[in-house]
């Protein structure tokens, strides 16, 4: 809106010059690019970010299956505090046991796994996902997480937009500035020595 209100205001102003009508010509072309190209910009990383996870999220799981394991003992080490970006940003508390389990193709497998289940006693069944090999895996992500992510994408690039545009106008209008001061100290240069004198001019 300023940068609007200063292009009319200098249209018919007596005391403007031809860089104060260039700075309110660049400061509303930027106003307008961060108003119509950001927005854009980054609905379209967004939406390019969101097919890309969404394709991520079917790979993950045709490629990832869930299955019970049996606990056989406890593993060495204290319960950690750990969150799962792919799922949620919600911390959990989860415990390393041994245990044992089938791989997809049947073939009995056995070895660490962590868990957030509360009951990890030997002999509990717990939740874990492996993949085609029978291998402990991540959970696959989730569609609501993948829609997340590839939001924070969107509005990330959408500010990353807004910084250059702003950047650029700055730039340009401290490159018109540092001409105006140069033509000025042109000037002055010139009209200097005769500064003061009777008849300067005539």
């Amino acid at each position: 809106m300023r940068a609007v209100s200063g292009v009319w205001r200098w249209r018919h102003n007596p005391l403007r010059r031809a860089t104060d009508r260039r700075e309110a010509w660049v400061a509303l072309v930027a106003l307008l690019l961060m108003a119509v190209a950001a927005p854009a910009l980054g609905w379209l990383c967004g939406s390019l970010m969101d097919d890309v996870l969404q394709e991520s999220v079917r790979l993950q799981r045709a490629q990832r299956h869930a299955t019970t394991a049996v606990v056989v003992r406890p593993a060495p080490g204290a319960p950690r505090l750990v969150s799962d970006p792919e799922v949620s940003s919600e911390r959990t508390m989860q415990t390393s046991v041994v245990a044992r389990w089938k791989a997809p193709d049947g073939t009995a497998r056995s070895g660490r796994v962590a868990t957030s289940s509360k009951n990890a006693d030997p002999g509990s069944r717990v939740r874990i996902w492996t993949d085609l090999d029978g291998r402990p895996v991540l959970r696959p992500m989730d569609v609501p997480t993948a829609h997340t992510h590839a939001a924070l994408a969107g509005f990330g690039a959408m500010l990353l937009c807004v910084a250059l545009i702003e950047g650029w106008r700055r730039l340009i209008v401290w490159r018109m500035v540092q001409r105006r001061y140069a033509r000025l100290d042109r000037a002055w240069a010139e009209a200097g020595p005769d500064w003061g004198r009777t008849g300067t001019g005539s």
